[in-house]
């Protein structure tokens, strides 16, 4: 893989991670353009994950750390802010679903759903859940406060990212929306909940590359992997600001675009 392949993966990497237009389709799909393929190119995307998760890390260190705390103290049986550890139990009822599902359904997903069309498809399905999401939103009262069952809920949500197209931030953001929270709220909690099973993919991942003996060009992904970091660190401000004053509806649109232009260059290009 050349520097400026590796670099426009990682601004697409950056970008879509924290929009909800999924990451891993829009990977596969710029694999495809780029004509970069095989096991090395999923080993890279796992880095490319691991660097958003450490933006995710930056940009929410305060609350990251106050929840930190509020285990430690817990654990020495200290008082804590009990609506911090509330989040903290949300947040660990939340990844069970997404570890179990990827850990049986990992080699699958990597192997069926890397293919255009199929992503394409998703990308529709995935904007009917987000249509469904604002219809709720817009028709109901959103002063719903995180909690366990709300927490494990959005975990559910959570697994469908595991298809390529879905998109982790948007059906976590969806699904907090139907569950009842505010828009800002359901954001919050969804790049939260998605640093554990990043940050756990993108570790195992680096750890198989490491172990493996295929020859690595270290340089292109680690720059690939700064870009992502970077561009990561503008899209969850973005996305953070955005989100507070409008709906998800230029993204059902742009993904639906996207997949009829996939579709038509697949079958007609």
């Amino acid at each position: 893989m050349d520097i400026i392949s590796s670099i426009v993966l990682g601004i697409v990497q950056g970008i879509t991670e924290f929009l909800p237009v999924s990451s891993t389709g829009h990977l596969v799909l710029t694999h495809t353009l780029l004509g970069v393929e095989g096991n090395a190119s999923l080993a890279f995307d796992a880095v490319l994950h691991f660097a958003t998760a450490l933006a995710v890390i930056v940009y929410f260190f305060d609350e990251i750390f106050i929840l930190i705390q509020t285990v430690l103290r817990k654990l020495g049986r200290l008082p804590v802010n009990e609506k911090d550890f509330m989040m903290v139990k949300a947040l660990a009822i939340g990844t069970i679903p997404a570890v179990i599902l990827g850990i049986l359904l990992e080699s699958y997903m990597e192997s069926i759903f890397r293919n255009p069309v199929l992503i394409a498809l998703v990308l529709i399905a995935g904007s009917f859940l987000f249509m469904y999401a604002e219809y709720v939103y817009e028709n109901n009262f959103h002063t719903g406060e995180i909690n366990l069952k709300t927490g494990f809920k959005i975990g559910l949500f959570q697994t469908l990212a595991l298809i390529p197209g879905f998109s982790r931030s948007g059906s976590t953001i969806a699904g907090g929306m139907i569950l009842g929270l505010n828009r800002s709220d359901a954001a919050r909690f969804s790049f939260l909940l998605a640093l554990p099973v990043i940050l756990g993919g993108g570790s195992k991942k680096i750890i198989e590359l490491l172990s493996s003996h295929v020859a690595v060009s270290w340089a292109p992904i680690l720059i690939g992997a700064g870009t992502a970091f970077v561009v990561g660190l503008i899209a969850i401000h973005f996305m953070i600001t955005f989100i507070r004053k409008h709906t998800l509806w230029p993204f059902i649109w742009y993904r639906i675009t996207l997949a009829g232009f996939v579709l038509f260059i697949t079958f007609f290009g």
